[in-house]
């Protein structure tokens, strides 16, 4: 019996990435056009960016909660969240959930230890890699990293924000993007963390000085195994 998925969405362009992910590379476990049952449910970002600025987890793990309830009543098995910024209120969410979770940076910390890195670049919005969302699981898989320097991450923020959450996808930034890599690589890292989902869209394999890890796609990819009970 293949699990139903439900998406906590928050950003449109990396919910609908991960979503894109899932019923393109379910056809690798189900075979020709199939994927898992999906559901999908979001509050506007607007909604949770009044509490990310005013550092209120608790009102964002509100929302969370609250899509979680819905994605409950019409069926999913399990829930994930293609938003690496609100995993800040994973640990109020959980405790209050109806359904289980799959945590975004701690399927990229078993991403990296499966590929042997041993020292990760962080990159995302401010109040993503001021955080102590990848730290934490990173350290607990035995991984070193390293954070942007803060005018980086703030260059990062507005891209982010201005641009990525809204399908706007400029070279200017993306140079912007390879230039932290690289940066980043001179520091002794061996990969990067793509740790906003709307990262990928921008920033790809190709042009990246270091190699990637895509935390939408390997959260999607996580969804699918748990959903046809690979792990």
């Amino acid at each position: 019996m293949v699990k139903h998925i439900g998406i906590v969405a928050c950003s449109s362009e990396g919910a609908a990435l991960c979503y894109r992910t899932i019923c393109l590379e379910g056809t690798e476990y189900l075979g020709r056009h199939a994927y898992p049952e999906v559901t999908m449910h979001n509050y506007p970002l607007s909604e949770y960016m009044k509490y990310i600025v005013a550092d209120d987890w608790e009102g964002v793990a509100n929302l969370m909660v609250s899509s979680a309830e819905k994605l409950a009543r019409i069926g999913a098995d399990f829930v994930i969240c293609p938003d690496n910024t609100i995993h800040q209120a994973f640990d109020l969410v959980v405790e209050r959930s109806p359904l289980p979770w799959l945590h975004i940076a701690e399927e990229v910390a078993r991403e990296a230890a499966n590929k042997g890195f041993k020292k990760l670049g962080i990159l995302g919005t401010r109040y993503l890699v001021e955080s102590p969302v990848y730290p934490d699981k990173l350290k607990a898989a035995g991984i070193d990293y390293v954070l942007p320097e803060l005018e980086e991450r703030e260059r990062m923020n507005d891209i982010i924000f201005d641009e990525l959450v809204n399908g706007i996808f400029l070279d200017e930034s993306r140079n912007y993007f390879v230039e932290v890599i690289e940066r980043l690589k001179e520091k002794g890292c061996d990969a990067v963390v793509l740790g906003c989902t709307e990262i990928p869209l921008i920033v790809t394999p190709e042009v990246s000085p270091l190699p990637t890890l895509d935390s939408t796609r390997i959260l999607a990819r996580a969804a699918l195994r748990k959903a046809v009970k690979e792990d």
